[in-house]
């Protein structure tokens, strides 16, 4: 019976579908060196926290792929899992409606003074809640500046033009693929132009310190940052000092360098900052259809095909060397 294993606990229906095609286990703990001891072995690791390098050291015979649950693939360490020979999946766009919906509800939330207002009404009472209204801003009519423009930013852009009728301006590295009615602005003119400026991107070495200190100096008076990115996407230092000096109106951050975050971060001290754990993408919904979308892809590969979602096509001929037939 194939060995399949899991960083962490599925959706209950995900989870049906691996027993019955195998042997599924469940890490007791994410760190690498559980990991490494807990997975080896393993014939298919469905992947939702970050895999070792040395997990494809001396090419591990049983291992055919890796399939992660969700989009990004910087979990993965992608260089060696493909010299071993091993395949790469992911499950894209299931859960893109779900993070825009929370990049949604964080901006309104920012807009209207939700955090300050929420703690004053339950701690002063109703007077001192309903003061923040003074300070709270409309939705409407602002521009929105998306860098990214994958199926999150596409999602982000629907809401956005045909939800609220917002102005669109974006940045992508595929500037042709971009939707009717979204203008295209250099990442510098991007973040002086827009109000709320939201990084939906993927890790790339390009990507890394694409926020920086430079461009978050760029941005409006009163604009708004929304990172369901990577957290490395961000200088966090510079982001940190045009917050506590109001250089900027606000941030909602659901992603960070350092994960968890520490209790101690300055992020936990601003009123004008929403923080989130990681959990844009996850909802009951999200959950099932990442989870079953990972299993289909693992059984499809214990059942001698490839994935559909395969991201290392290059591997093929090296994994067919490994798995003959």
């Amino acid at each position: 019976m194939s060995f399949i294993f899991s960083t962490h606990r599925l959706h209950p229906d995900a989870e049906a579908m691996l027993k019955a095609a195998g042997d599924l286990r469940v890490a007791s703990a994410p760190d690498p060196e559980t990991l490494l001891r807990e997975g080896e072995g393993a014939e298919i690791v469905i992947v939702r926290a970050p895999i070792p390098p040395a997990f494809f050291g001396n090419v591990p015979a049983a291992l055919r792929a890796v399939v992660r649950h969700g989009a990004g693939l910087d979990m993965i360490p992608y260089d060696a899992a493909t010299a071993a020979g091993v395949l790469i999946a992911n499950v894209p766009a299931v859960n893109a409606p779900t993070v825009a919906e929370h990049v949604f509800m964080v901006t309104l939330a920012l807009l209207r003074q939700f955090r300050p207002m929420d703690r004053d009404l339950r701690n002063m009472g109703w007077s001192a809640g309903r003061a923040h209204s003074d300070r709270a801003l409309d939705l409407a009519g602002r521009i929105m500046g998306v860098i990214g423009m994958g199926n999150v930013g596409k999602a982000v852009f629907r809401i956005a033009k045909y939800g609220f009728q917002l102005e669109i301006v974006a940045n992508s590295r595929s500037p042709e693929s971009l939707p009717d009615g979204v203008r295209f602005l250099s990442v510098d003119d991007l973040v002086s132009t827009a109000d709320i400026v939201v990084l939906c991107c993927p890790l790339t070495p390009k990507t890394t310190g694409l926020l920086s200190r430079e461009r978050i100096a760029r941005m409006k008076p009163g604009a708004i940052l929304v990172n369901v990115s990577r957290g490395p996407v961000v200088d966090d230092a510079a982001l940190i000092e045009a917050l506590e000096m109001g250089r900027i109106g606000g941030a909602a951050l659901d992603v960070f360098s350092t994960q968890p975050l520490p209790p101690e971060h300055p992020y936990f001290r601003q009123d004008n900052v929403i923080v989130t754990p990681h959990l844009a993408g996850i909802t009951e919904e999200s959950m099932m259809r990442m989870g079953k979308g990972a299993a289909a892809e693992a059984i499809r590969v214990m059942e001698g095909g490839l994935p559909v979602n395969l991201r290392n096509p290059e591997v093929v001929e090296h994994y067919r060397r490994r798995f003959p037939g």
